[in-house]
């Protein structure tokens, strides 16, 4: 592939100050339209070692405002991304709505630097490459423009860089042992780098190879890619509407064929209350050894509840936490989105939550708002929402092929148990705080949300990230199901990588 680019391309001075002022005024023009328009931009700077990646950001980002940008430099992670996937630390770099991100090295020189041995191995896994696929089309799909760089230069003219380099008092640095041997095997990393480029050059995020030899040239082909890229994106872009509800969020639909899901579930299920305390007493102790074992191990634990108002997700969340230890834990509610996060992907408030290796996270309520409240309220579209099973499934994929384990509840019950729980809030002092005019305004969609959640569960259950039906009309037998599905995942887990580490 690369043998197709002609690095011999120049741009001599005179040439070059013909060229470049107007460029230079329309990137800079752009900006500001983006940052009218609320179009987030991701500009990522990949390239041989010593192909001017840093000199050519400034060139760059010197013809932008400061305000509208920052500049990531990647390089070894720091401790606390080391405890998340890899893919973390760039969720949580995405930038808001009208704002910019630049990588200086990204995702693509992590994947050669932390999972790939150049001495051993003749390509690029095809599950690092789907994590970075994954991550790229979900940002495209929710409006944010990628422009990838990959600045090429000849093994000899790399080898005349670096010795220019190593000469320099001022510039000089100390190599580490593995850069020295990305250095050294320019010929080997050839087809591999041109493997990577090729499988993740997509209409999405297209690559675009810059002959980086002559400095002058490279930075009038960034700035025209920059404007070409970002016009075409512009012109995409439909007017700027609010979203409104669709006429399927409004309106009850025919299930799914099948019937419901709801259809087998036994709300009759019951234990008496000295059941459940000596059900409750008995996975106790063994709840909390099982979460040693997880920090022992680094498994990330995701625990989500979602449910009908007043099904009892408070009281299972404080049950099951009384059986962990608290420094292992913490409890994240979720309401609406706050200003900030909605200038990002809707997903990208829960990464800022998900937990390190061997910690616990527990959701009440989670990122399947937006295909419940959302969805039914009309604060997406439906093309929004629609998407959503899949960017969710690719997500929580992802996140179990990191090593996370993820356990999902659905809280069940009927109608009849919940007029009967609101009205036993109401009457009493200490629980009213409990019930508020949105519960009363949702039990009136109940319908709505019937479809919405059978519809939910069976597009997302999936064989790496199923859905726990939890019959609730009895809170004892609700807790004890709860607890006794979060030991018996941990246990599965925890056998499952020790059976892998005896092979």
């Amino acid at each position: 592939m690369f043998e197709q680019f002609d690095l011999s391309l120049t741009l001599d001075k005179k040439e070059y100050e013909e060229v470049s002022p107007p460029l230079k005024q329309r990137v800079s023009e752009l900006q500001r339209i983006l940052r009218d328009r609320k179009v987030p931009l991701i500009i990522v700077f990949e390239g041989w070692k010593s192909s001017g990646i840093t000199t050519l950001i400034s060139k760059l980002i010197s013809v932008l405002d400061p305000r509208g940008f920052r500049v990531y430099s990647v390089s070894t992670p720091r401790d606390v991304e080391r405890e998340h996937s890899m893919m973390w630390r760039f969720w949580v770099k995405t930038p808001a709505k009208g704002q910019m991100a630049i990588f200086d090295r990204s995702w693509y020189s992590r994947v050669l630097s932390e999972r790939f041995d150049i001495t051993r191995e003749k390509e690029i896994s095809q599950e690092a490459i789907l994590d970075m696929l994954t991550f790229e089309h979900q940002l495209a799909d929710d409006g944010v423009l990628i422009i990838k760089f990959f600045l090429h230069i000849s093994k000899k003219e790399q080898k005349k860089r670096y010795e220019k380099l190593e000469n320099d008092p001022v510039k000089r640095w100390n190599p580490s042992k593995n850069d020295m041997t990305f250095l050294k095997k320019y010929d080997a990393l050839l087809p591999i780098v041109e493997s990577v480029i090729q499988k993740t050059d997509t209409i999405k995020s297209p690559w675009t190879i810059i002959e980086a030899e002559n400095q002058k040239f490279a930075y009038v082909k960034i700035l025209k890619t920059c404007i070409v890229m970002i016009e075409s994106w512009l012109n995409r872009l439909p007017p700027s509407t609010p979203a409104t509800p669709s006429l399927n969020t409004l309106t009850p639909r025919t299930p799914l064929i099948g019937g419901s899901v709801f259809s087998r579930v036994d709300l009759l299920k019951s234990l008496s209350k000295e059941e459940y305390e000596n059900e409750m007493e008995r996975f106790k102790g063994s709840l909390r050894d099982l979460q040693y074992l997880a920090f022992q191990k680094k498994i990330p634990v995701i625990i989500l509840f979602e449910g009908w108002d007043a099904a009892g997700k408070g009281g299972a969340i404080i049950r099951l936490t009384q059986a962990l230890n608290p420094r292992g834990y913490v409890v994240e509610p979720v309401g609406v989105p706050l200003a900030s996060e909605m200038l990002h992907h809707y997903l990208w408030r829960f990464y800022m939550r998900f937990p390190e290796r061997g910690s616990f996270t527990i959701f009440d309520r989670s990122w399947y708002g937006r295909v419940l409240v959302e969805r039914i309220e009309g604060f997406c579209s439906e093309e929004d929402w629609q998407r959503a099973y899949h960017e969710i499934n690719d997500m929580e994929e992802r996140l179990v092929s990191n090593n996370n384990l993820i356990i999902k509840f659905w809280m069940h019950i009927d109608k009849d148990e919940q007029i009967k729980r609101f009205l036993e809030r109401e009457n009493d002092p200490m629980k009213q705080y409990k019930i508020t005019s949105d519960d009363w305004r949702n039990r009136e969609k109940w319908d709505l949300y019937e479809v919405a959640v059978d519809e939910m569960i069976k597009k997302t259950s999936t064989p790496y990230a199923p859905w726990t039906i939890v019959e609730s009309n009895n809170k004892y037998y609700s807790r004890v199901k709860v607890i006794r599905t979060v030991q018996t995942a941990l246990q599965e887990k925890i056998t499952k990588i020790d059976s892998e580490k005896r092979k």
